[in-house]
């Protein structure tokens, strides 16, 4: 099969086709900006910075799909919500602007992701990067916060989650995930008009809800977003941490072209559920990846692509955000072991080089 180039490798796989190899992606924005040297806090801050991190990283690794991000924090920090920019580690939310009452939604507005932070800074990132790398590689502009999770951080994650169990103010909760689609809305289209090749979106992990409040509050919430962004020149990943096999159907049902899952959502299941609807991004376990050796990643690596790859439909990687200490070395073997035991045959069969 003739060699692709890394954005057609990818998009075959979105596509339902048959790549010349499984494409590798890898959540590292952390660790991008520790491979160049950068001072954590101020990189994640810094478009400039973040992009050069990212192509370093990238000139060095080879890798298929570009994650680009500064956290789960942006589109709450353009909210209005404080941030804390650790020295080293993810940045987090410490003030939550709906802590003291869901009415407070009426005061909020929906922030222009050009004009505010941190959102512009992850808009220039991936600005500078389409302008480097052109077509070269499949460039996503990583937008976090999914409805319920954006939520949750405007009010106070535990609140958030007794405030869908309860259900006691259902008006406000539903205006509350209005606006966060809102906002997420306008992010993920604004990431297009910088240059990505798609988007993502991080929605409250389903060991934190359960199926059920997700199926009552998040899902809806998500379905709209993906049907105001995703196009056939554009696509939408969604990412839910955890187990996600119980909500496999609702997670299809979005119209995201991308599911990305980890290592804990069964794989001959999620096979069969998404052949020919979405694909897979995934799941090798980041604490592996991180604190594993080489040939420990290399073993999940090729289990992964032993069940998902045959017929095309995998992108590998991490199937959550890799630490900042993540070994040079063991990434190195998550992607070699793609280019190995992940080349395809005309048929979508694999064979090792």
């Amino acid at each position: 099969m003739e060699q692709m180039t890394s954005l057609e490798r990818t998009m075959a796989v979105i596509r339902h086709q048959i790549p010349d190899r499984v494409p590798v992606d890898l959540h590292n924005f952390l660790v991008t900006i520790a491979y160049a040297g950068y001072p954590m806090a101020e990189a994640l801050q810094d478009g400039e910075m973040l992009a050069e991190a990212q192509l370093k990283f990238w000139r060095d690794f080879r890798h298929d799909v570009l994650l680009v991000e500064n956290g789960v924090v942006a589109e709450a920090g353009a909210c209005g919500c404080e941030i804390d920019w650790p020295v080293e580690g993810p940045p987090r939310v410490v003030g939550h602007l709906l802590a003291d009452g869901l009415e407070k939604i009426q005061d909020l507005s929906v922030p222009d992701p050009w004009k505010t932070s941190p959102m512009r800074q992850n808009l220039e990132a991936v600005r500078i990067m389409r302008q480097e790398l052109g077509d070269q590689v499949f460039i996503m502009g990583r937008c976090d916060q999914a409805p319920a999770s954006l939520a949750g951080a405007l009010r106070g994650y535990e609140q958030f989650i007794v405030d869908m169990a309860l259900n006691e103010q259902p008006e406000l909760i539903h205006q509350v995930l209005e606006f966060c689609a809102q906002v997420q809305t306008r992010y993920m289209l604004a990431m297009k008009e910088a240059g990505a090749h798609g988007t993502a979106m991080g929605e409250m992990g389903v060991d934190i809800i359960g199926p059920q409040l997700h199926r009552d509050f998040a899902h809806r919430y998500d379905c709209q977003v993906v049907e105001m962004v995703a196009a056939p020149d554009y696509t939408v990943a969604l990412h839910i941490c955890g187990d996600a096999t119980l909500i496999l159907p609702e997670m299809i049902a979005t119209g995201a072209q991308i599911l990305e899952l980890d290592y804990k959502t069964d794989k001959v299941t999620a096979k069969a559920a998404l052949r020919g609807k979405a694909a897979f991004l995934g799941p090798v376990n980041p604490e592996l990846i991180s604190n594993g050796t080489p040939a420990e990643v290399e073993d999940a690596a090729r289990e992964a692509i032993d069940v998902l790859g045959p017929d095309g439909g995998l992108i590998l990687g991490p199937g959550c955000a890799l630490g900042h200490t993540t070994p040079p070395e063991n990434i190195h073997a998550l992607i070699k072991t793609a280019w190995k035991y992940g080349v395809y045959n005309p048929d979508g069969t694999l064979r090792a080089v």
